[in-house]
């Protein structure tokens, strides 16, 4: 699974070494500027839609790469049973990144945007 690594002004997605070539992405870095909304998804299989391109899907278990689908493009992480963060961005590469995380509620409140 990839990890997340949250800091004042930056979010880090770094997949594990077999994520970087089954979902053909690297680290991704964010500055928590761009984070426009945050939330916890109890299923993340379920959430991530649209088509694989490029990626890895196996069905019912795991989802790895890039979802394109209604105008969005996200980066996807998850597999069956863990929750994920659903995190919206504003001018990166991705407009949403689905990262599954056992401490996904924990990680959306360090993230979530401050009013």
């Amino acid at each position: 699974m990839s990890s997340i690594v949250i800091t004042d002004d930056v979010l880090t997605v770094r997949p594990s070494a077999l994520e970087r070539v089954a979902g053909l992405f690297g680290e991704q870095v964010v500055d928590r500027s761009a984070v426009t909304a945050v939330e916890v998804v109890d299923d993340g299989l379920g959430a991530a839609r649209g088509l694989r391109a490029p990626g890895l899907a196996i069905p019912g278990r795991r989802r790895v790469g890039t979802w394109r689908g209604r105008g969005v493009r996200r980066l996807v992480d998850v597999r069956r049973g863990q929750p994920a963060l659903r995190i919206r961005l504003r001018g990166h590469r991705y407009d949403e990144l689905l990262i599954g995380a056992d401490a996904a509620e924990a990680l959306a409140e360090r993230l979530r945007p401050q009013p």
